[in-house]
């Protein structure tokens, strides 16, 4: 199976802006942000999407959570800001490697699309 973009940028062949790595993710800035604050959260371990993930991975999509969390806060985030996991062609999936979207720096809308 071909590399995703996601894993590409992760094994550094193809560039992308980090803003924060550790040793089960990356995360990096949208290439076409949709908010003043788009990074993109993406874990090191090849996961399809949500609907695929496994009890095992519990700990690292709580990691996942918890990295939107820092990156909110180190962002200044404090007035509010979005998650968004797409999954499946319905759900907006164009990536297939699990990644969440934050999403802040201006007032959302809802409902979202």
């Amino acid at each position: 199976m071909a590399k995703t973009v996601y894993q590409r940028i992760i094994d550094r062949e193809i560039p992308a802006k980090i803003e924060h790595e550790d040793a089960e993710c990356i995360v990096i800035h949208d290439i076409e942000p949709q908010a003043p604050v788009h990074l993109l959260i993406i874990p090191k371990r090849h996961i399809t999407r949500l609907s695929e993930a496994a009890a095992t991975d519990q700990a690292l999509l709580g990691h996942l959570l918890l990295t939107a969390h820092a990156m909110a806060k180190k962002l200044k985030l404090a007035a509010g800001f979005r998650l968004v996991i797409n999954n499946g062609m319905h759900g907006g999936e164009s990536v297939q490697h699990l990644h969440l979207h934050l999403l802040g720096g201006r007032q959302l809308s809802w409902p979202p699309g």
